[in-house]
């Protein structure tokens, strides 16, 4: 007996099927993967939670080829639109607890006790930004609080910035908004990390600050970022800074705990792909900010995501 899912989403999901292509995460990638898999002519499902992927997470994008500062939702719902119109089959509300391979067929585990199998898997479960888990934080994110300089910083023009962080991305994004911002003040929990020269060619800027061994306690708002109240371990002391934006920079956790036992990940957890967006398990390919490729941006997520179907395609027509 048929087991279908009767569901909004059209067409209806036959958890029954073998298909040919699942793509996991309803991000860019996934999104975009299922697409062009569908194109293909393969028996596609894209499954996830919430539609959106990283883009939740942000308030405007103006860096998307075709939409100009376009709010996120917006640009949530034409992905959403063109794959519903596309008929591509999508499963939602649902996440994954288990990924297994056995003879040549991927099986996929749900929270709703239901089994998927599929000949080939796009993983694009994305990643988290690390937080910094204090009080405000997540009242104000996408509020004046951002965690990408490259997504969020050219809307922060000739304003006072200040960026958690003292690593390789954070003093890359200094670099980035000290061209536009008024100015930009880091704040580091120890001491600086980052690349020796980068760190001395940022300090030279002259409206960078550096403030290391320093603690962000609370970020301070009602409806906007007014500032955040720091703690200074050097002076021991405690102040409040005032800001119009705070971008957190320290790092981000891939969500890539179903693959663990299954292919090689890098030593911060990230899926290691290679230019095929193939990981070290045939069949299983990855994209989006599970991956070791280090630019996090909608675009690039997109066309890795468009990529692995692709090449997904080629590898079941060879066997």
């Amino acid at each position: 007996m048929f087991n279908f899912q009767l569901s909004s989403n059209k067409p209806q999901i036959n958890y029954d099927e073998l298909y040919d292509f699942i793509a996991l995460g309803l991000g860019p990638a996934g999104l975009n993967a299922g697409l062009y898999a569908h194109r293909k002519g393969l028996k596609t499902l894209i499954v996830g939670h919430r539609v959106g992927g990283q883009l939740l997470n942000t308030a405007d994008i103006d860096n998307y080829l075709g939409f100009s500062n376009i709010p996120a939702q917006k640009l949530i719902d034409e992905f959403r639109n063109h794959i519903e119109n596309s008929k591509v089959p999508m499963l939602t509300d649902v996440l994954v607890t288990n990924i297994e391979k056995s003879a040549d067929i991927f099986i996929i585990t749900l929270n709703n006790g239901k089994t998927l199998q599929s000949k080939t898997v796009l993983y694009a479960l994305g990643g988290s930004p690390r937080k910094l888990k204090v009080p405000g934080e997540d009242k104000l994110a996408g509020k004046g609080v951002a965690y990408c300089a490259t997504c969020d910083g050219p809307f922060f023009q000739d304003k006072d910035v200040i960026i958690a962080g003292g690593g390789n991305s954070a003093i890359d994004a200094t670099k980035d908004l000290a061209r536009i911002a008024k100015s930009v003040t880091i704040i580091e929990k120890f001491t600086i990390s980052a690349d020796k020269t980068s760190v001395e060619q940022v300090a030279k800027l002259p409206n960078v600050t550096m403030f290391e061994e320093t603690d962000v306690t609370e970020i301070i708002g009602d409806k906007y970022i007014e500032g955040i109240r720091v703690f200074d371990r050097k002076a021991n002391k405690e102040r409040i800074i005032n800001t119009e934006g705070l971008f957190v920079e320290i790092g981000s956790i891939p969500n890539t705990a179903l693959l663990k036992d299954l292919v090689e990940l890098n030593k911060w957890g990230e899926v290691i792909v290679n230019n095929k967006q193939e990981t070290s398990l045939k069949g299983l390919y990855a994209a989006g900010d599970v991956t070791n490729n280090w630019i996090r941006q909608v675009i690039v997520a997109a066309a890795d995501g468009a990529k692995a179907a692709l090449e997904a395609n080629n590898y079941i027509t060879k066997k």
